[in-house]
């Protein structure tokens, strides 16, 4: 059993405790984590005490929930009661423990589900790798010297490793698709504002998402319907009913009209990236090509506003002229520090500009749904480069690795669309994503679709270990 349904109707049916599988996952995290740095805590004894009440509550003939035993983890930007929300600095590793649960981790407890620990990141989630100066790189699963991507890399990789079934994550311009992509698991960006956000510690409020990572449609589908609703505590939560998609997943797709994104979609990229759209197209039998306009200054204008609305949340402590219990600049990673000092100084009347191209851009994209419902591109232009890696060549030209992980990604967190990174796997190569892009709130539309796909085995992700040993 490698997924998360499966695992929760087993412990349901009494087949094996929570107690056993959640023994089973901390024990795989001894073993294994060392080499890959996926966590930065372990809730070794709060997970054993919530696995015990599953299953008491079971022995009493009570239904724990869909996720009943399920073990998972959660980026480390999440509140977890009783630890301290490190967002991935040094920083924050003086405040005070969180109280309170974030509120995906306690819909995640309430469904049955079991907290093991926090997961690695880039600092204050800005960027691609998750090479942390303060609490080191995490290694991608599938070749330990290259990178499992970011800024969500230690939850992509801890689920394609097999320590947990499922992870949370978030997503400003593709923190949740890159490492999808490189580490060969499934990760789902919903709509923006679809899931809550309260008790996650930002990076760019506009750009900010949620959601989650997991080894088959049907688990992030599973999730995806848990975690839905709307929510007081975050002011952009949707008040919008749940669509639930789970019940959707086996509907038949011939109705979905699909196409392949073109022209900014096929440029900058490696031709195995392109292989892999073309792999997914030709599963769908697709061959309509559509443009996505203005996707070069999509990005141009996500790079302006995230650097100023992270800068703008961090400046007093970006401050040497600050109060000296303020004024923090020399513990940033350097990296971070850097960017954030570039966003501070970008003029104001460029942020405008761009939140006006913005509207624009939001515009022109819904009259391309009007003649499509799932675009096609691929995740990432490469697969994981090497950990330190800090350029390539591409088309003849030396660019920056870093930012041009997210060359795809940005354009569509720029207005918040609902995408799938789906992992594409090859024969004795490293893996890569495509995503499944559709209009606002249509996240039922690309889960349908990608779980076509699996069905016909085109994605997956590869299975490298059994969840209950």
């Amino acid at each position: 059993m490698n997924d998360a349904v499966s695992i929760a109707a087993a412990v349901r049916e009494g087949k094996v405790s929570a107690v056993e599988v959640t023994k089973a996952a901390l024990a795989r995290i001894a073993a294994r984590d060392h080499q890959l740095n996926c966590f930065t805590a372990v809730t070794l004894e709060t997970a054993l005490t919530d696995a015990a009440h599953i299953d008491r509550e079971i022995a009493q003939g009570n239904n724990p929930g869909m996720l009943a035993g399920v073990p998972f983890a959660v980026k480390n930007l999440f509140d977890i009661t009783g630890l301290t929300t490190l967002a991935g600095s040094k920083i924050n590793a003086q405040n005070p423990p969180a109280t309170q649960d974030a509120t995906a981790v306690a819909k995640l407890k309430q469904a049955g589900a079991v907290l093991v620990g926090a997961l690695n990141m880039d600092e204050y989630a800005y960027g691609f790798v998750t090479e942390n100066s303060h609490y080191g790189a995490t290694h991608n699963p599938h070749d330990l010297q290259r990178v499992a991507g970011g800024s969500s890399g230690g939850s992509a990789a801890a689920v394609a490793a097999g320590l947990v079934l499922l992870t949370l994550g978030s997503d400003t311009n593709g923190s949740i698709r890159v490492p999808a992509a490189l580490c060969g698991v499934f990760g789902l960006k919903p709509t923006y504002g679809r899931l809550s956000r309260a008790g996650v510690a930002l990076f760019s409020s506009s750009f900010d998402h949620i959601g989650p990572f997991a080894r088959s449609v049907q688990d992030i589908a599973t999730v995806f319907d848990v975690l839905q609703g709307e929510d007081d505590r975050d002011p952009v939560c949707t008040k919008r009913p749940p669509e639930l998609v789970l019940s959707q997943l086996k509907q038949d797709i011939s109705d979905i009209r699909i196409a392949i994104a073109a022209d900014y979609f096929t440029k900058g990229v490696e031709s195995e990236a392109l292989a892999a759209v073309q792999k997914v197209a030709d599963a769908l039998n697709v061959t309509e090509y559509i443009t996505i306009p203005e996707a070069h200054r999509a990005r141009a204008a996500a790079f302006v506003i995230t650097a100023s609305e992270g800068a703008n949340l961090h400046l007093e402590k970006l401050r040497r002229q600050s109060p000296p219990k303020v004024s923090r600049p020399q513990d940033f990673d350097p990296a971070t520090r850097d960017r954030f000092l570039a966003g501070a100084l970008i003029p104001s009347s460029w942020y405008l500009q761009a939140q006006r191209f913005r509207r624009w851009y939001r515009d022109r994209i819904r009259e391309v749904f009007q003649n499509v419902d799932v675009i096609l591109a691929p995740t990432t232009p490469i697969s994981a480069p090497l950990i330190g890696q800090q350029t390539m060549i591409l088309d003849g030209e030396e660019i920056l690795v870093r930012p041009h992980l997210g060359l795809f990604t940005q354009p569509l967190s720029f207005i918040g669309l609902p995408v799938l990174s789906v992992p594409i796997q090859r024969q004795n190569a490293l893996p890569l994503g495509v995503q499944l892009i559709a209009a606002p709130y249509n996240e039922a539309l690309i889960l349908r679709v990608a779980a076509a796909l699996e069905a016909k085995g085109v994605v997956s992700a590869p299975v490298i270990f059994n969840a209950l040993n």
